[in-house]
């Protein structure tokens, strides 16, 4: 089964960016590993609390990133 644990910043997608995003991924999986891998792609969206995450030092938060 493929998986894909994907992690975003909280409250920066909105409901139909998240669908969006877990199609593509899934979409991804079945373009490499065929329409087979489809229904069984798991894909998990986690939303990380503003804040809770850094890049080069930098706190990552709903400012910094934007909303989709």
């Amino acid at each position: 089964m493929p998986f894909a644990n994907l992690k975003v910043p909280a409250d920066t997608l909105t409901t139909e960016s998240k669908k969006k995003l877990q199609d593509a991924v899934t979409d991804a999986f079945a373009d490499v590993y065929g329409e087979r891998a489809r229904q069984s792609t798991l894909v998990i969206l986690e939303e990380v609390a503003d804040g809770g995450w850094s890049l080069g030092g930098t706190i990552l938060n709903v400012e910094v990133l934007g909303r989709s």
